[in-house]
């Protein structure tokens, strides 16, 4: 088992940045990538991005050029850094843990952390 807690949400303006910290425990060696989704209100769930245990990265259209994944090994800590901000990416983000092959495969779940932009 992989327990993920986030952290890092909040209220921002448009245009605003944030930068939200998911802290992995439990079996890593388990995992070969690390992931976020968000869900919008009335919405389904959406991938925003993962990055696999090489370094490779993969971002949904909507985000790529304003949000940047990263993570730190040594600390077992994912990051998705968002900038620009819009209304449009307020949500629930989830971090996951899985399995890259060809396509990002989540096994574990976060309990999530709410981002609001307005103003």
């Amino acid at each position: 088992q992989v327990q993920l807690v986030e952290s890092g949400g909040g209220l921002v303006q448009p245009g605003g940045s944030l930068r939200l910290s998911c802290a992995a425990s439990g079996s890593i060696s388990t995992i070969n990538g690390m992931g976020w989704y968000r869900q919008a209100p009335g919405k389904q769930r959406e991938l925003v991005a993962w990055i696999a245990s090489d370094g490779v990265t993969n971002y949904a259209d909507s985000v790529k050029g304003r949000f940047t994944i990263s993570k730190n090994n040594a600390k077992n800590t994912l990051y998705l850094q968002m900038d620009s901000l819009q209304p449009e990416d307020t949500g629930i983000y989830y971090c996951n843990a899985g399995r890259v092959g060809g396509a990002w495969f989540p096994d574990y779940w976060g309990q999530g952390t709410q981002v609001t932009v307005s103003s």
